[in-house]
Order: structure tokens, then sequence, then C-alpha cells
């Protein structure tokens, strides 16, 4: 095909292969196109250890964190619609979220994770977030600002999204209160996203990738009807804004390429192009992204700039530690969820990636992966 170097996807597909006869993880299922032509579209290996149950190209996948995507464009969409700004502060939606400095935090700081709080894995150890109303209850409670918010890029694995979807509800026009109603009903639906859902839906049920978190979270996430440590991702009523949905490669695809052509795909808008192109600048400078700075300390390297825009993160303008490679062009964006899950979008190349798999692989080499697969994609496309 013009404009793709097809031995070098041939070799991309032989270093996945690699990686899974190595033990890195155990499958994956994988979309690249250029120019809205998909260039590769691959599935390979298995759903679990055992190697017993091969992963098929309809194989629906815990996205994790790939969640925040969805809850942060459907903000960005109540802020066109004049539902609240970037500088509403939270407190304004939500007047139970009071005393400073954390009632300071705008929609622009939850965005940007420069909300003032410190990262929180969990609210109360061992507890269920999948209860969406008391899951805003404990935030009120429990979670308060350390600094002004503005000062310090401090990625929020849970609160910011929660408190986004809340603002979702709370202003409305449907008086909705269900948020996986609003996530289907606004976006789901529109971009023909069948086999994507806020918690596992019970015809997604058998296809579901039970994920095998392999030691690699801080915490454990306990269900209500669901055994063991991670049976959260197990839940079919889990309403979860920051983590919480299933989908298929096909669907993240189809959401890729909304991005990709400026927040529309087959006549359905989602955003604007004016909103995309704000949200695609790099809104946090130089600072550093806290969280990766003491991972990579661990690891023994340096940290490096968070590169956020609103709601995505960035190809920033320097060589760094990044899932979206170092080959593609500043200003690629995306987002990717827990050892797992990557998607970005090189608008300058026109190119759309996603790929989800299974058996989490420890952040750190889960960063050294997708980096050498991004860059992999990047250096096919002529």
């Amino acid at each position: 095909m013009a404009g793709v170097w097809q031995e070098q996807l041939d070799h991309f597909k032989a270093m996945i292969e690699k990686d899974i006869a190595n033990g890195l993880y155990y499958g994956a299922s994988v979309r690249v196109g250029r120019a809205g032509n998909l260039v590769f579209d691959e599935t390979i290996g298995n759903a679990y250890a055992d190697g017993k149950q091969p992963l098929t190209r309809d194989s629906v996948f815990s996205i994790f964190s790939a969640t925040k995507a969805f809850t942060n464009v459907l903000t960005l969409r109540a802020i066109e619609m004049g539902r609240f700004a970037l500088t509403t502060k939270v407190s304004d939606i939500i007047p139970e979220f009071t005393g400073s400095p954390r009632q300071d935090a705008t929609f622009f700081h939850l965005l940007t994770h420069t909300s003032g709080w410190p990262g929180m894995w969990e609210l109360k150890p061992g507890g269920y977030v999948g209860d969406f109303d008391e899951t805003i209850a404990t935030i009120i409670e429990v979670v308060q600002g350390a600094i002004e918010p503005g000062q310090r890029c401090d990625y929020q694995p849970l609160v910011n999204q929660a408190l986004m979807g809340e603002a979702l509800r709370r202003t409305d026009p449907k008086g909705r209160r269900s948020i996986r109603d609003i996530f289907r009903e606004d976006l789901f639906e529109p971009l023909q996203m069948r086999d994507t859902a806020m918690g596992v839906r019970k015809d997604l049920q058998p296809r579901h990738v039970i994920p095998d978190m392999r030691g690699t979270l801080p915490v454990t996430n306990p269900g209500r009807t669901k055994p063991g440590p991670y049976g959260l991702y197990e839940e079919e009523e889990a309403e979860m804004p920051h983590v919480g949905c299933v989908s298929t490669a096909d669907d993240m695809y189809r959401f890729t390429e909304m991005l990709r052509r400026g927040g529309e795909l087959d006549g359905k808008r989602i955003i604007s192009p004016r909103t995309l192109e704000v949200a695609r600048q790099n809104w946090t400078g130089t600072m550093e992204a806290e969280m990766y700075r003491g991972l990579a300390l661990m690891m023994g390297s340096k940290g490096y700039p968070a590169y956020i825009g609103l709601g995505f993160s960035l190809k920033g303008d320097t060589i760094v530690p990044s899932q979206y490679g170092t080959l593609t062009n500043v200003g690629t964006f995306g987002n990717n969820g827990a050892g797992s899950s990557l998607y970005w979008v090189d608008p300058v190349a026109d190119v759309s990636f996603v790929c989800l798999t299974a058996g989490i692989v420890q952040e750190w080499e889960n960063i050294k992966r997708f980096q050498r697969y991004s860059d992999t994609v990047a250096a096919a496309m002529t």
C-alpha cells in the first residue's frame, strides 16, 4: 500500500510474536491505520498464561485508565455545550467539595492532572469503588488538597475523572443519573462502539479477557459479587469513569479514528476540531509527572516532563521515555491503561494506533515495550 513500508510492519508483527514467546505478556490485538486505511490488523497470542484460549478479533479487554479518554472527551464536549468551562471551579458544580485549597481546582486542573492533591490509587484500603454515588461521597470526605492547584503535575489514577463524571451527571440536560447510560448514549452508540461498555455487560462476559495483574498494581480491587483481589474488573454494574470500561480493538480503533478525523466519524460529530486543537497542546510545560518521576528514579533513570494536554498524553518536543514513541511527530496524542492498553493519533503522519494486550506488564517495562512498538510503527510510514 502506498505510504506504508510493509516489511517494517511485518517486522512489527514478528516483534510482538517474540515478546509473547518470551513471556513478556500473553497476547495482543492491534490495529494501525494510515489516512483512514487499515494497514495492520492482527490478533496474536492468548488470553491467559496457560495458552489454551487464543485471543480472537472480538476479544473484550479491560482497558483500565484508557477509560479516562472517554470521560475526558465527554467533559470537553460538555464544555463546548456551555454546561461549565475550563475555568469553572469543581466546587461550583459540586458545592460539597469545599475547603482550601481543593475548592479552587478547576476543570482545567482536573484535565491536566495539576489539581493539587496527591495521586490516589484507592480512597479507603480495600474499598469498593464500583458504586459511583459511594465513590463521590468518599472523595468529598477524604480527598484534600496538598498544594495550590496548578503548581505540580501529579497523575490521578482515580479522583479527577470521578469528579468529571459527577459534573457530567449534575449538568446533564437530560437529567440522567447513570454514568453508564451517559457514556453509552453520548459516545458509544453514536460511534457504533457496540462491544464497549462501562462494566462488563452481560453479553460481553463470555468474550472478556479477565485481567491477570501479575503483581503489577500497588493495591487490590475487590468486587462485590465477583471473587478474588481484582474482582472489580469483572463486575457488570460497576460505574467507574476512571478505569471501568471494556472494549475491543476494533471499537477502540473507531474511537481513535474519530479523534484523527477531528472529532467526527461516519457523519457523527462528538467534539469540534477546534476543541481537539486546544486539547492537543502541551498545558503542563516542563512540569515533571510526579508518579513517573518516582518510577523512573526507582529504575535508575531520571524524571522527565509530563507532556499532558487537556486529558491527552502527548509526544513532547524532547526525547524522553514515552509509550507514544520517540519517532512519532511532536503532538502525537492518546491515552494508555495499566500495563496493557494504548491508543494514539499522529496528526502529522495521519496515523491511528491501537494495541490491547493480555497479561499486565510492569509499568516501566510497559513503557519500554510500547515505545518500541510506537517507534516501529512510526518508521513504517513513508
